[in-house]
């Protein structure tokens, strides 16, 4: 299985003023966009961080999801969520040739933790032998900061700060991932059951 982001999050996106007002950074001089973009990459980075640790994701983005078999021929869960919409279902065969599955065979089935894409009869289109499937996805909570809820939009400040504060990594025995953010994200992340065991 493979996940492609096949957009990135714009810079417009980004809430760069609000995280130098979160810094208490110096304003009112000539060269207060000087730090933008640093404090652009840390803002990157603690997204990245946070969806990885979540399994959601915060700016809407498309990706691309391939596998080489359903986990389950009627129902297929999506690595990511929220899901906003699937754009295109594509039959991989072993040659690369790429045909696209019928729409009416399936659709996506919405769900905060687990969306996935569903078989409208009895099962999903077949993945050919050999081969593979492509499942376009668009996904995250708005295409604005603004759309994020607001306890995922503050863990990304709180992070990048912290990302910001000990950038030189001069102070040993830093955690990576801070108490304040970890409790703002926990309620977010996908519990898995494996053979009776939490994950």
């Amino acid at each position: 299985m493979m996940l492609v982001e096949e957009t990135t999050v714009p810079q417009s996106a980004l809430p760069v003023a609000q995280l130098r007002e979160h810094l208490r950074l110096g304003s009112g001089f000539s060269d207060d966009d000087l730090q933008d973009p640093v404090l652009e990459n840390y803002l990157r980075a603690a997204m990245a961080a946070i969806e990885a640790r979540t399994g959601k994701i915060l700016i809407e983005r498309e990706f691309s999801w391939t596998l080489t078999a359903w986990r389950d021929g009627r129902r297929q869960p999506l690595p990511v969520a929220p899901v906003n919409a699937i754009s295109a279902v594509m039959l991989i065969d072993m040659n690369g040739d790429e045909t696209f599955a019928d729409g009416d065979a399936w659709y996506l089935e919405p769900d905060s933790q687990r969306p996935s894409l569903k078989a409208v009869a009895n099962c999903l289109p077949s993945v050919p032998v050999n081969g593979s499937v492509r499942i376009g996805l668009l996904a995250g909570f708005g295409p604005e900061w603004g759309d994020l809820p607001a306890d995922l939009a503050q863990a990304v400040l709180m992070l990048a700060a912290h990302y910001y504060e000990y950038r030189h990594d001069v102070v040993q025995g830093t955690p990576a991932m801070p108490f304040g953010v970890s409790s703002l994200i926990e309620r977010y992340r996908t519990v898995r059951l494996f053979m009776g065991g939490r994950v």
